[in-house]
């Protein structure tokens, strides 16, 4: 077979497995998303996942920004190796375990247009704990971060959003961001692990998934790099606001009241 047939037989599969609306939009999202996780190590999600539920729905979006950043962050994980507190993450990554099987059959069996309900009000309620500034001063315990490692694993397998509860513990401590950022990144490489499973498992790895990410990626990737080139030059209080902003407007737009705006 030739290169020209067999490029012809991947167009092919692409146009038969891609939904018929949304890729632009998703593709412009992607790189959006992409530019707050490199800068920050979070936020991808919930600006990725509102918005591109409302275009696609809840159970192809999760899957799809599961893979993409999956693919596309494993770059950053060796140097997040050697900075992050492994002990701390690794506790965390022990209470996933739990988190994210129960997150995914909430993904899995919930009514979607309830589920995108529930994921546009989880998204502002975490936005809003984002905003307050409220962080955790306490010392870190094996139980509390078991803990917070549920919590973040329930909200990832459900809709990948397990980031602000993780960074709100994080930051509350004498760590500075740097390493924040690793453990961050870290924690949420082992807890894709768990995510990969269990999504395959409850079957949402369906031919639509890998036909978006290999059209959505290349787009992810490169926010990813652009943000992550950010985090050395732009100030992270002016970086959290854009952050906020974008973050705000997803979950606003990804009401399904407002359908007839992304559809």
């Amino acid at each position: 077979m030739s290169f020209s047939d067999s490029m012809a037989d991947i167009g092919a599969w692409l146009s038969a497995a891609l939904p018929d609306h949304g890729i632009y939009s998703l593709i412009a999202i992607a790189f959006v998303a992409g530019l707050a996780r490199g800068f920050s190590g979070f936020g991808a999600a919930l600006i990725f996942i509102p918005l591109g539920g409302a275009i696609i729905g809840p159970k192809l979006i999760s899957p799809v920004l599961l893979l993409i950043d999956g693919l596309a962050t494993l770059g950053m994980i060796p140097p997040a190796w050697k900075r992050a507190n492994r002990r701390e993450v690794f506790t965390m990554a022990a209470g996933a375990i739990l988190g994210v099987p129960a997150g995914t059959a909430i993904l899995t069996l919930m009514d979607p247009l309830l589920l995108r309900w529930s994921i546009t009000v989880i998204a502002l309620l975490l936005l809003a704990l984002l905003v307050s500034g409220w962080r955790y001063h306490g010392e870190p315990h094996s139980y509390l971060s078991a803990g917070v490692g549920l919590t973040a694993g329930l909200f990832s397998g459900a809709a990948q959003l397990g980031g602000p509860p993780v960074v709100a513990y994080w930051l509350g401590g004498k760590t500075d961001f740097a390493k924040v950022r690793s453990n961050v990144i870290l924690y949420f490489a082992i807890s894709t692990c768990f995510s990969v499973v269990s999504y395959y498992a409850g079957g949402l790895f369906v031919p639509a998934v890998f036909a978006l990410t290999v059209v959505i990626l290349p787009s992810y990737a490169i926010g990813l790099f652009a943000g992550s080139k950010l985090f050395g030059f732009a100030k992270e209080s002016t970086f959290r606001v854009i952050c906020y902003g974008l973050i705000g407007a997803s979950a606003f737009l990804g009401m399904p009241i407002l359908d007839g705006i992304l559809r």
